[in-house]
């Protein structure tokens, strides 16, 4: 009888929310068929309305940080999401990731990995977030931006959001509970290969990729190392730890080819269990007095 009880009331408990690839590649899907989406059009537009209505539905908050930023090529208007999620401790994780695609006039680049990757992982992860009890506050930013407006990433062409954001955040002093932040970038590819990167937070790495082998998934989190300048940066420069995890070696990026035949929700629900399980870690690490 007691037996029956325990599962009775294990049946009726609610369940810890777990990462959903099924989600995430049809928020892909979604933002994919909108077309190409680079910075200050209108299909970017219609795609930052799909990530409103997407974490609203969630039930999770979001604030609109806009400005216009003078490129090489145009003035443009860009925005970055900031979705917060509260948790016990006022301390911040900001979890990062760019949901615009790169210019090209010259053939169409829908940027299934290159943007959409990032983007679809975030808002399941908002969803994931929300329903769990969660230690630190989390911050998911979908940064505008990251993207060269000029065909080459030269300069301070590129990482627009990632480095609007951190100026503001420094200004008003927020910067000073932003903890840690984990970038995610290019992590469709059907060939998931995660090298560590050189300009990555050393600790910060090596919780990811220690998670990823007692998951058994250090197939995909290799211990090759690479170094990549992405939307991390601006964070490491300013004193946040920082782990970019992305996948270069893709023979689509930049390309007409980048198209849902190149990804794979697997490779999306391989990034979003190892992030997740890597969050409780990064959490404890961040609560210490001193990083």
């Amino acid at each position: 009888m007691k037996l029956l009880l325990t599962l009775a009331l294990l049946l009726q408990a609610p369940q810890a929310a777990h990462f959903d690839s099924n989600r995430a590649w049809e928020h892909l899907r979604q933002l994919v068929t909108i077309g190409p989406r680079p910075s200050g059009s209108p299909a970017i537009e219609q795609a930052r309305k799909y990530i409103k209505d997407q974490l609203a539905a969630a039930g999770v908050s979001f604030v609109e940080q806009v400005w216009d930023e003078q490129t090489p090529i145009d003035k443009v208007r860009m925005v970055n999401l900031i979705a917060t999620i509260p948790g016990a401790r006022r301390d911040r994780i900001a979890i990062t990731g760019h949901y615009d695609t790169k210019l090209f006039r010259e053939f169409r680049f829908v940027g299934a990995s290159d943007g959409g990757s990032s983007a679809a992982f975030l808002i399941e992860l908002a969803r994931v977030l929300k329903a769990r009890r969660n230690a630190a506050t989390f911050e998911l930013i979908f940064l505008d931006g990251e993207e060269a407006r000029l065909t080459n990433w030269s300069g301070s062409d590129n990482t627009y959001g990632s480095r609007h954001y951190v100026e503001v955040a420094k200004r008003d002093g927020s910067i000073a509970s932003l903890r840690a932040n984990v970038l995610v970038d290019m992590i469709g590819d059907r060939d998931l290969r995660l090298k560590r990167d050189t300009n990555s937070t050393r600790w910060l790495t090596d919780i990811v990729w220690d998670t990823a082998r007692r998951q058994k998934l250090d197939a995909y989190f290799v211990p090759d190392a690479t170094q990549i300048e992405d939307d991390h940066l601006p964070f490491l420069a300013a004193g946040v730890p920082s782990v970019d995890i992305i996948d270069l070696e893709y023979d689509p990026w930049h390309t007409a080819n980048d198209t849902l035949d190149a990804v794979s929700a697997r490779s999306l629900q391989i990034v979003g269990d190892v992030v997740l399980a890597a969050l409780p870690q990064i959490e404890a690490r961040v609560a210490r007095p001193s990083r």
